[in-house]
């Protein structure tokens, strides 16, 4: 992939609760008293249009284990409406919301975004995942979640409904000529009828094309599966990659798979996750991650590792190292988490403990800490080695970190040309850069 030194770099956001860190709610100056307050959502958006950002993102869950006393109620809001009141107090940054296949209608979905993308002039994304958790299956009249290869091949048929739907008509077939008494074509709004394994839909929609010709198609799973439906379908693609070997390694095989599909000129945006600790001096920064860690409850962070290695950790001895885990073929739950949490134990050989301390903010993802001139050094890197377009910021703590980005990190970026000074287009797509 060649990379030229005009090459701008993406930053969207992922708003999660007050902040990714599993301590950021016990911070003393923390934000957890606001996250059922939609104003402050709309401050977090505000701020990262201040940043000159690409999107701000929420992920979803579907289920809420509220027995569990550690679990952040985080998707207080269903993203779409949450995005929607967004959308009433910025006027660029782009906005992106989960949708999962498993659960979802496409009609409705896509519905759904078109009007939130004409209501914004063309800003809106949609990340498609196939949910995670059986949790999520019980609020949707199942049992438990279908197996992973059905899961994405009703992913892999929901896109394509959805992107029938999204350019089913346009708004110039909208005549409303009163001297003619004429309102629509009818030529030019036809039904498609998709008869597929799991949608049978007509079409179609009820609303037309978006501004930006259809919202931006965002895809996050890693497994093989996950990466053939990103190939196909998706504008650009979340990884998880803790180094630049992990992801390297995801964007040769993001980059196979394109070859082998029918669009083999196709460029996907490739955005990695990123954790960052700023100060203006080294020791700063380190102090502000300590102190998150300095409060993070043992216990919470070992149930996050439970849940994302699908096993009970709760006896694990804390100082010894990590306990044999299978390799990822046997693995049946989320791949990208899995693999990046083995890449860790490679690296590293760390204790529980250890382990437990990268994967509190942000379960994993690149993680850097220093001065802004150490944090856009790395970044350099990922981006002139091709594996980055840009990254999908995961700040440890909401609105501080988020703050830290935008006021010592954006100004580098600028000063070295790798980052906008000012918006230049109106949809999502133009600031991607996307046809």
């Amino acid at each position: 992939m060649t990379v030229t030194k005009e090459k701008k770099l993406h930053i969207g956001v992922l708003l999660y609760g007050c902040g990714h860190h599993q301590a950021a709610w016990l911070m003393p100056d923390s934000s957890v008293e606001q996250i059922g307050d939609v104003s402050y959502y709309q401050s977090l958006a505000k701020l990262a249009e201040k940043g000159y950002f690409d999107a701000v993102f929420f992920a979803d869950n579907q289920s809420f284990p509220a027995k569990d006393d550690s679990v952040m109620p985080a998707f207080w809001f269903d993203p779409i409406v949450n995005l929607t009141a967004i959308s009433q107090v910025t006027k660029h940054v782009g906005l992106v919301s989960t949708i999962s296949s498993t659960f979802s209608n496409p009609f409705t979905a896509s519905r759904q975004l078109l009007s939130l993308d004409h209501i914004t002039k063309g800003r809106v994304g949609w990340n498609l995942v196939t949910s995670m958790t059986d949790f999520e299956a019980l609020n949707h009249s199942m049992e438990r979640l279908p197996v992973h290869d059905e899961r994405y091949a009703k992913a892999a048929e929901f896109a394509d409904v959805m992107n029938k739907l999204f350019v089913s008509w346009d708004d110039h077939s909208f005549l409303h000529d009163r001297t003619k008494g004429k309102l629509i074509n009818s030529d030019g709004i036809q039904p498609f009828y998709h008869e597929g394994s799991y949608y049978q839909v007509a079409g179609p929609s009820t609303t037309p094309k978006s501004p930006q010709g259809k919202p931006v198609a965002m895809q996050a799973g890693a497994s093989k599966q996950g990466i053939a439906l990103a190939a196909k379908y998706a504008d650009a693609v979340y990884s998880v990659s803790w180094n630049l070997k992990q992801a390297k390694r995801f964007r040769v095989k993001l980059d196979e798979q394109i070859n082998q599909s029918e669009d083999s000129d196709r460029q996907i945006k490739v955005f990695p996750g990123l954790v960052t600790y700023v100060g203006h001096t080294h020791e700063e920064a380190l102090a502000k991650k300590a102190a998150l860690d300095n409060r993070l409850p043992i216990e919470t962070a070992l149930k996050q590792l439970s849940y994302f290695l699908r096993q009970d950790c709760s006896g694990w001895q804390l100082d010894e190292k990590v306990p044999s885990l299978p390799p990822v073929e046997e693995f049946t739950g989320p791949v990208g988490r899995y693999e990046t949490i083995l890449e860790i134990i490679n690296d590293r050989q760390p204790t529980v403990r250890e382990l437990l301390g990268y994967l509190n903010a942000g379960g994993g993802h690149h993680t850097l800490i220093g001065t802004p001139e150490e944090i856009v050094d790395h970044i350099e890197v990922w981006l002139h080695s091709g594996v980055a377009d840009g990254f999908n910021l995961m700040p440890p703590t909401l609105p501080g970190s988020l703050e830290d980005f935008v006021e010592m990190i954006v100004p580098e970026m600028q000063k070295r040309g790798i980052f906008r000074e000012k918006y230049e287009g109106q949809t999502f797509r133009e600031h991607l850069g996307l046809l």
